[in-house]
């Protein structure tokens, strides 16, 4: 850890950004299976860092969408940061940073290549952020996240990658549910009526055992996307989870 001075020097030019506090930009970068390897040098881990930048990702990403698309109502604001905040985002960015090749990790983690899980990265980079935030408060926070994720807030709502995205109702419903309730949807196919080349499907989405909402189409998959969509406004409308038909 006292040889990081050039690794760090490197990972604030990539960012961008100069910490006057060292001291948490090293921090962010320890992961807990160093610190359970070398407890001798008494470091604390990422970990309530990690828990920080959660929340400062969260609030940071909402402002600059609601900056950027004034006009955009609250659930497709919401899907859109649930398109942008999920750990296969976090986890290209934080490779982009090459922020797997600044961590402390225990050898173990190392060996079965912690650098490159899309969750550790994805928590690493939460932590940075949360290190920045520390150091010189939101707006320089908002200024780094501005730049990491320039591609997806800085077009004009009709070039927007999201767009395409928010038509995808099953990714979208999977990355909330995950997010909110920990749970993944499940499709089931309830029935299907008429002749081979003129086939209704219809489609349930269950979570926990719960139907959340019905669809039905020309295919299987436009059903699951009805009955996805359905889903997504009912979780919009409130916080409860209720069957739906």
């Amino acid at each position: 850890m006292l040889n990081q001075a050039n690794d760090l020097e490197d990972l604030q030019d990539a960012l961008g950004y100069r910490f006057e506090n060292v001291d948490l930009l090293r921090q962010a970068l320890v992961h807990r299976s160093y610190v359970h390897e070398n407890v001798h040098l008494l470091l604390s881990d990422n970990e309530t860092l990690e828990f920080l930048g959660d929340s400062v990702l969260s609030l940071t990403v909402s402002h600059l969408l609601l900056l950027q698309f004034p006009d955009y109502k609250e659930g497709d604001l919401s899907r859109m940061r649930s398109a942008i905040v999920n750990e296969r985002e976090l986890a290209a960015i934080a490779q982009q940073l090459d922020l797997g090749g600044h961590l402390l990790l225990g050898r173990g983690e190392d060996l079965t290549g912690g650098r490159q899980k899309p969750s550790l990265l994805a928590d690493s980079l939460e932590a940075l952020l949360a290190a920045i935030y520390l150091d010189k408060g939101l707006s320089a926070v908002m200024g780094v996240v501005k730049r990491l994720f320039g591609a997806y807030l800085n077009l004009e709502p009709e070039e927007h990658p999201l767009k395409a995205l928010d038509k995808d109702y099953k990714t979208q419903l999977q990355e909330i549910t995950q997010a909110r309730f920990k749970l993944t949807p499940t499709y089931f196919l309830e029935d299907e009526e008429g002749p081979d080349h003129l086939k209704t499907f219809y489609m349930s989405v269950a979570l926990d055992d719960k139907i959340l909402a019905r669809g039905s189409g020309r295919s299987k998959k436009e059903a699951q996307q009805e009955a996805a969509k359905k889903a997504l406004d009912i979780i919009e409308q409130g916080p409860g989870i209720a069957d739906a038909s």
